[in-house]
């Protein structure tokens, strides 16, 4: 039996480093998503103007044709043409660089059986009738009015900008008087004054002048475009608050039932292990008792080895006892925490085990993780001991932050054995998957034939708060 260590402490980050460094936001990174925008934008009309086309044709045609029985079929083949539609909006948007929508959930269990409940299921789904509203009204009208500017500003920037390299070679056919509004201007800004300036030249300096505040001003009208149509996608095409929160309820209940399953297994299995080892020991213990206390007085010699022997089934069933709580709540993990723990459970393997351990130095995982990822290592050394014929084990625990999915902690138990692991309903690790699902965590199996088997456990936590302590029970 030997165990290799290596704990890799990570010491507290300081709350400069910690966080994550803000993007640097300036006038040059607007410039930097215009082409995309531009892109997003010149198409805008095209695609709006098309979905207008085929979303009225359809829809019509179906309502004027509703007293047929295809009639309906069409209404139906509309909906779902003005979910295309708007899912290519929304693909668009995310395209030009703008935060993904989170997109309404089509298929709903318990509703959507079977093909006549899957076809017409459109009628009675809001979300539907607002992506056909939103192909049919609302995009064409926004779309028009942006494209729109989005061709006068570009047209003005450009065209002002470069006016005075191609328009020398335009002839135009114009006479001094032809230049009013440069008269009106000079007038404006000189009053009294005549400046002897060629009128082409001075109105090609004003027309530069006004393209460079046009092409100043680009990156700004793009970007408000664009965020006109995410702010409308994003209330129209995106998924309700409601549905989100219904998602949530239902993820919660589900973990509720798995936690409330794997514990009633984690106490069947308790009571079946203390009936089959400590209490017969305790029967056994009892009729000992009960034949020394005969031979007490009649055959003292006897009576001493017997209470040889009731010593040692005492001891034995203490023993047992510890080691059967030590897969609950075990003294050394809420004195010396997590790390020590898991050496102490590596340490008793006859097999060899090599663990790797990163974790905060600061103890920042709340009492139920630690217990649980205690528990789960035991019992995955313990499988790989009884099955897996195996001669090294690795033991890998860290935690980690996602940002977007928060903190996980990774459990990793690899062993050289024989493979063939399954998550099979019954057996031991079909009993750890729904103790790490009773967490929101997943349990991952990767064990062919001939081996290695790889299982690990990814549990989600909240790290505790600064000065917030762990209180094990």
């Amino acid at each position: 039996m030997s165990t290799d260590t290596t704990i890799a402490a990570t010491p507290p980050a300081s709350a400069a480093t910690t966080e994550t460094a803000p993007k640097r936001r300036g006038y040059w990174s607007l410039w930097a998503k215009v082409p995309r925008e531009f892109a997003f934008l010149i198409l805008t009309m095209p695609i709006a103007i098309t979905g207008l086309v085929v979303l009225a044709t359809t829809f019509f045609t179906g309502l004027g044709l509703i007293a047929l029985v295809f009639g309906i079929f069409i209404l139906v083949a509309s909906l779902f043409i003005a979910r295309g539609f708007g899912t290519l909006e929304l693909v668009r948007l995310r395209w030009a660089g703008r935060a993904e929508i989170t997109r309404p959930v089509w298929e709903r269990q318990n509703r959507e059986q079977g093909f006549w409940r899957t076809m017409f299921a459109p009628f009675i789904d809001g979300h539907y009738w607002l992506y056909l509203l939103h192909g049919m009204v609302i995009n064409p009208i926004i779309s028009i009015v942006s494209w729109s500017l989005t061709i006068a500003w570009t047209s003005a920037a450009l065209g002002g900008t470069t006016g005075w390299i191609w328009q020398r070679y335009i002839p135009d056919g114009r006479g001094d008087q032809d230049f009013w509004l440069y008269d009106v201007v000079i007038d404006w800004m000189f009053p009294g004054n005549t400046l002897s300036v060629d009128p082409r030249v001075g109105e090609a300096v004003f027309e530069f002048i006004l393209g460079l505040i046009f092409l100043a001003t680009l990156p700004f009208v793009f970007r408000g475009l664009t965020l006109l149509h995410d702010v409308i996608a994003r209330g129209v095409l995106g998924a309700w608050r409601s549905e989100a929160l219904e998602r949530e309820v239902a993820q919660l209940d589900a973990s509720r039932g798995a936690a409330v399953q794997a514990e009633d297994a984690s106490l069947r299995r308790l009571e079946r292990d203390i009936h089959d080892g400590p209490q017969q020991r305790l029967v056994r213990l009892q009729m000992d008792l009960a034949a020394i206390e005969r031979k007490l007085e009649r055959d003292p010699e006897s009576a001493r080895e017997l209470l040889g022997e009731a010593r040692d089934q005492a001891r034995e069933t203490l023993d047992e006892l510890r080691a059967l709580s030590r897969g609950f709540a075990p003294p050394i993990l809420q004195d010396r925490g997590l790390a020590v723990a898991l050496q102490s459970v590596a340490a008793r393997s006859p097999i060899p085990v090599t663990v790797e351990i990163d974790l905060p130095a600061d103890a920042t995982l709340p009492a139920s993780i630690e217990r649980n990822a205690y528990f789960l290592a035991a019992e995955l050394l313990t499988n790989a001991v009884k099955h897996a014929e195996a001669s090294g084990i690795r033991l890998t625990v860290s935690t980690r932050d996602t940002g977007a999915t928060g903190h996980w902690l990774d459990l990793w138990v690899t062993d050289n054995g024989r493979g063939g692991a399954a998550l099979t309903a019954g057996h031991g690790l079909a009993g750890l998957e729904e103790r790490v699902q009773g967490l929101r965590g997943m349990l991952v199996v990767d064990s062919p034939v001939g081996g290695p088997t790889t299982i690990g456990a990814h549990i989600p936590f909240a790290p505790l708060a600064a000065g917030e302590t762990a209180i094990q029970n």
